[in-house]
């Protein structure tokens, strides 16, 4: 039954953060608000196709997921005291004060950005319970394996019950010792929104780019003197401006460089100009996001992509190279390079990179595009091959295999 596959789709993206933070302030247990959450969605998979989607999704998530949470507790004597204080809930107990943050799902990443936690840590943990990526889903964006992202995840969970971490609404103050781990969140939810790794998702996921950009706006207005949030939400703005104009009418990713410039949202490219404008004129040197958010706005500025101004580019990541000395950040800073001095140049800098680089797709795409350019035809083919068993965004698959099948 479609209906219902969508709306449980639609409903897990809207509704997991509330639902997991209504357990964990109920029963003081993260793990078990995880748990039990993960167990509710799976239930309505199993009966929403069947008895219809009910009048009122999240209520109907939130009553069963609190269900199975006290289910489990009597399961475990070991949590006898636990057991005993869910009984004594109701829902006529007075709400705990929402403090400065307005809004579940941002309260719950916060929360769990806690400072003691290391940072991959807590930005790991954070983007599965409250972000609901998968553990696939975030090992592709830290380039690592899952079973790493599982154990980061575990001992995070076991650092929060060893060290009596409570589950506690941040307080103003607080705040600016947790920002950038939540921003590393968001960040990093907007990316698999931009460009799906999951087999099977859509290339695209405009509700998780949507979600990030409202949560940066809201960012934005707790802390408006935070350059690195006012940076995140320029740097989201421009690249979602771009959105209409990614993905061919045939789900084929279009490049940038070949991207119809007259289906960008302006209004949105407009909005992110002007916060990088506001950032370069504070007279504070910039951070990761900001100089990011300046290089999109180059591109976002040219009115075609042989305008570009790659002098200016490269000369952004040389910052960025200093503040962010990746092999990410190297990688792009050697695409602008061969934009800019030629494609042999810009080969060099990419095979430098191959050993730190040799698991992602990027890289091999990248030289696999020079080696094209260089009219090595056979060198350029065995990049293109090893670029499409990496990446799992379909259209992306669509893309490299046109281009590779293109060489004759």
């Amino acid at each position: 039954m479609i209906d219902a596959r969508d709306a449980i789709t639609r409903v897990h993206h809207q509704e997991w953060a509330r639902v997991v933070a209504s357990l964990a302030k109920r029963f003081g247990d993260l793990d078990i608000a995880e748990e039990a959450a993960a167990e509710a969605f799976a239930t309505a998979v199993e009966r929403w196709p069947v008895d219809g989607v009910p009048p009122n999704p999240g209520a109907w998530l939130t009553t069963t997921a609190h269900r199975k949470a006290i289910d489990r507790i009597r399961r475990e004597s070991r949590r006898d005291e636990k057991h005993r204080e869910a009984l004594m809930l109701s829902d006529r107990e007075p709400p705990e004060p929402l403090g400065v943050i307005d809004d579940d799902r941002l309260r719950l990443m916060f929360t769990c950005a806690h400072p003691a936690l290391a940072m991959e840590a807590r930005v790991a943990l954070t983007l599965r319970m409250v972000g609901g990526l998968t553990v696939p889903e975030i090992a592709a964006a830290f380039l690592v394996q899952e079973g790493t992202i599982g154990q980061r995840i575990t001992r995070a969970k076991r650092k929060i019950a060893a060290a009596r971490i409570p589950y506690r609404v941040p307080a103003a103050r607080d705040l600016p010792l947790r920002i950038s781990g939540v921003l590393a969140v968001l960040y990093l939810i907007f990316n698999e929104g931009y460009l799906a790794t999951g087999p099977g998702e859509d290339p695209v996921r405009p509700d998780l780019t949507a979600e990030a950009i409202r949560l940066a706006r809201l960012i934005r207005t707790l802390l408006p003197e935070d350059g690195e949030a006012a940076g995140l939400l320029a740097l989201m703005l421009l690249i979602e401006a771009r959105r209409p104009a990614r993905i061919s009418p045939e789900g084929e990713l279009v490049a940038l460089g070949d991207q119809d410039r007259d289906a960008w949202d302006r209004a949105l490219i407009e909005e992110g100009h002007t916060l990088v404008r506001e950032r370069l004129g504070a007279g504070v040197a910039p951070g990761r996001y900001q100089l990011l958010a300046a290089i999109n706005a180059v591109h976002t500025d040219a009115r075609d992509a042989r305008a570009t101004d790659w002098s200016q580019v490269l000369a952004l990541y040389d910052r960025m190279v200093r503040l962010d000395p990746s092999p990410i950040v190297a990688l792009n800073r050697a695409i602008a390079i061969a934009e800019l001095r030629g494609s042999q140049e810009g080969l060099a800098e990419i095979d430098r990179l191959g050993d730190a680089l040799n698991g992602y797709h990027a890289l091999h795409a990248a030289r696999a595009e020079l080696l094209r350019r260089l009219g090595r035809d056979g060198e350029s083919r065995t990049a293109y091959d090893r670029a499409i068993a990496l990446t799992g965004n379909t259209a992306e698959i669509a893309y490299l295999a046109r281009r590779r099948d293109e060489l004759g």
